[in-house]
């Protein structure tokens, strides 16, 4: 099965097709998965790197009840969308390429919803850009509040440096353990990896502590109790100090790659509480 085929396998999981968006900017053609009603909030789904915006196939049903879900496939990484312009070279045109997508929702402000990878853009957005946030989750954030695991990243350093669809899923069962991840979606991340050129994404750095005291959006973070990505109550902490207003949730039987597939019921009673409080 080649790519395409996979990642059209995975979006039939979604409670209903989603409308394919293609948005044309400085950088590529960005495709975003869309549904929910067109004239309620915008909320824009960031998922993990290679995960594709088809993860969130789970998700999606809860959360488009009162919103308008953009679930987007970040320009330079798995996913349809194609970085056939000028390229991203800094933070300052990842925040651009963001700017781009909100400026196609037509709204003022936002809502951001960001796993892993696509936590570091959320946060990042958010402090570039609070004014054009209003409510921003962030799932198991990496390299935001704290460091990685030695011990993980010497497991992923093998997928880094050649990748292999056996490496990705290794690394994949590996970090979820016993956790049932859905198997189409894992061909599709091993596809990802094997089939489509190198990612070439801009990495934003570990904000300072100055910089997260100072974030002015509503936030909620939510963990993975069980990942091996980085220390879950060490980030809890690091929150609860810096953010004090931030509402941190810890959620049990997950990993950091499980989510947001695994626990898909607990975490979404999470986040539909969060956005609409």
């Amino acid at each position: 099965m080649n790519f395409n085929r996979a990642y059209d396998a995975v979006l039939t999981k979604w409670p209903q097709k989603p409308l394919g968006v293609d948005l044309a900017g400085r950088f590529g053609s960005t495709h975003v998965n869309v549904c929910g009603r067109e004239d309620s909030r915008p909320l824009i789904l960031l998922s993990g790197g290679g995960a594709t915006s088809t993860v969130w196939f789970d998700n999606v049903g809860a959360l488009s009840k009162s919103r308008r879900v953009l679930a987007v496939d970040t320009l330079g990484d798995a996913g349809l969308s194609i970085p056939n312009g000028d390229r991203m070279k800094s933070v300052d045109d990842l925040i651009e390429w963001m700017d781009s997508i909100v400026d196609c929702t037509g709204a003022d402000t936002v809502d951001v919803i960001g796993h892993s990878y696509g936590a570091m853009i959320a946060l990042a957005f958010a402090m570039h850009r609070p004014n054009r946030v209003g409510k921003l989750v962030l799932l198991d954030p990496n390299s935001s509040f704290s460091g990685m695991k030695a011990g993980y990243l010497l497991r992923a350093l093998p997928l880094l440096l050649k990748p292999s669809r056996a490496r990705r899923r290794r690394l994949l069962e590996w970090e979820t353990g016993e956790l049932s991840i859905d198997s189409d979606w894992l061909s599709l991340a091993e596809l990802g990896t094997s089939d489509l050129p190198r990612p070439n994404l801009v990495v934003p750095q570990r904000p300072s502590e100055q910089d997260t005291s100072a974030l002015d959006v509503e936030l909620l973070v939510v963990l993975a109790r069980d990942g091996r990505v980085h220390d879950a109550a060490t980030v809890a902490k690091v929150v609860r100090e810096r953010v004090p207003a931030a509402r941190v949730e810890v959620l049990e039987d997950a990993s950091h790659h499980s989510i947001p597939m695994v626990p898909a019921d607990e975490l979404n009673r999470v986040l539909v509480d969060f956005l609409e409080s």
